[in-house]
């Protein structure tokens, strides 16, 4: 059943060889947009071989019946994607296991979809997955996606939706052996201007290998989202649902690797930030965004590189966002889609000299206005970490030099509390380099855990990250690590 090799396959001759292979055998359920995915297998031929039901509620008294209440009241969330596939695949079993259970690889397959609506006003989405078994009578497998439907219109829509989940489900049998191709092969037939997948998640036995934290990667290298989210444990998350009516306190950097003065950075900027009147600190979401290009090695991302990092953010308790927005006002742009509430930069002035050069935005009709009139919106704030200069003094907000015909505009926004001092602050951090830092931990020079907090350097030491020389130690040798972990704060390598 599974192939070694990508084999470019169309939709309906995808949906007709999973009809023909007997082992494969489950049911559908669809809500919001039609069965659009069930219909493409009946219309392959042999879908008998493959469909043991399907179905669609609809009416939401009928769809809590079947499947529960949400506390939430709304529909279209993982969790009643994730109660969908498990009763019908529990049904499936108590039904059919006993019958053809022991030559049978079961699956459900659900979608939970908000199409575009007649005034065409709505955000489509919706959650697709599918519950799977890859041997008879084993434990099932789950591939979870998340997609917005960028078509405008409702049919077009609905078959963007068929089309991918015939895709999930071929990837899933198929191309189970090699997630990064799966992740691919959901765009077959299909491109990104009709749908975007901006999380995915692998669960089960058979992907125990499988490193989400990467798989959100390859959705942003790939160019399947500009953005993609997870959290301190590596769970891959949905960036509406985490957002969705949150303060957000963001800092980009590269943290390779995490210094001293990108905690302070971060601790500092983040209660700044809390200062707001407008901030409620029960709604905030503090993100530490690693943007591609940060991540590249030459032309080619290092994954253990990349790996590297988000390890000690997670273990720092920090959510990280993996981005394709180079510029400041790209990323604010999408973040204002997803929260209306207060949106925090935390930058050091390196950054503020790059969000000021006027050749990031030569493309632009408006030029550096029209980016700013996105970056410095209502809801907008900078909060600027100062910096050494070469001679010793301090670069700050008040002695930001620019060129004359930017001055006033600058001053506007200074005066219009758009941009801000970082007011606390350690001195002494300020003489950290990254790039030294990193050199030393790669030649275990000595001195070089000085620069970074205790917990990174247990975490370097022990996991040789950062091309550390030391061994690593098997599994059941390891040494249990502490479950200690501090709100830290981020900066940009760009000091």
């Amino acid at each position: 059943m599974p192939s070694s090799t990508y084999e470019y396959l169309g939709t309906k001759q995808k949906a007709l060889k999973i009809n023909l292979d007997k082992r494969i055998y489950g049911s559908y359920a669809e809500i919001g947009a039609g069965q659009e995915v069930a219909a493409n297998f009946f219309k392959a031929g042999g879908a008998s071989g493959t469909i043991a039901k399907t179905m669609s509620a609809y009416d939401m008294t009928f769809s809590n019946a079947i499947y529960g209440l949400e506390e939430s009241g709304r529909y279209v969330v993982e969790s009643r994607l994730m109660k969908m596939l498990r009763h019908e695949y529990d049904l499936l079993i108590e039904r059919l296991d006993q019958k053809r259970g022991t030559d049978t690889c079961f699956f459900s397959f659900a979608d939970t979809v908000v199409a575009l609506n007649y005034h065409k006003t709505n955000e489509s989405h919706g959650w697709v997955g599918l519950r799977f078994q890859l041997s008879p009578q084993s434990e099932p497998n789950d591939v979870i996606i998340h997609v917005r439907m960028l078509d405008n219109d409702a049919i077009l829509q609905q078959q963007a939706l068929g089309i991918i989940g015939v895709n999930l489900i071929y990837g899933c049998y198929y191309y189970h052996q090699m997630p990064e191709i799966l992740l691919r092969s959901l765009m077959d037939d299909l491109t990104t201007e009709r749908i975007e997948i901006d999380m995915i998640r692998f669960n089960g036995p058979d992907f125990k290998k499988v490193d989400n934290r990467l798989m959100s990667l390859y959705l942003v290298k790939n160019g399947f989202t500009n953005a993609a989210l997870f959290g301190p444990n590596g769970q891959n998350l949905q960036p509406a649902d985490t957002l969705y009516k949150k303060h957000i306190a963001v800092i980009r950097g590269r943290f390779r690797p995490f210094a001293l003065v990108h905690q302070d950075m971060l601790q500092n900027g983040v209660a700044q930030f809390l200062e707001d009147p407008e901030v409620d600190p029960n709604r905030v979401v503090v993100l530490t965004e690693l943007t591609l290009q940060n991540l590249r090695d030459g032309d080619d991302i290092n994954e253990k590189d990349f790996l590297d990092r988000v390890d000690i953010l997670g273990k720092l308790g920090l959510t990280v966002m993996v981005s394709n927005y180079t510029e400041y006002y790209k990323l604010i742009s999408y973040l204002a889609k997803l929260t209306k509430l207060k949106i925090g930069l935390i930058m050091g002035i390196p950054n503020l000299e790059f969000i000021f050069d006027e050749q990031h935005y030569a493309n632009l009709p408006g030029g550096i206005l029209e980016a700013f009139a996105t970056l410095f919106s209502r809801k907008v704030k900078l909060y600027v970490y100062p910096a050494l200069r070469p001679d010793g003094t301090l670069a700050n907000c008040f002695k930001f030099q620019l060129p004359f015909h930017l001055r006033d505009l600058f001053s506007y926004l200074i005066s219009n509390n758009k941009i801000e001092d970082i007011r606390s602050f350690n001195k002494l951090n300020l003489h950290i380099q990254s790039d030294r830092v990193l050199s030393m931990i790669k030649a275990a020079e000595e001195g070089w855990e000085q620069y970074v907090p205790a917990e990174v350097a247990a975490m370097i030491k022990d996991k040789c990250l950062f091309g550390f020389p030391c061994v690593v130690y098997p599994k059941e040798e390891e040494p249990v690590e502490s479950a200690n972990t501090f709100f830290t704060s981020e900066k940009e390598d760009t000091q």
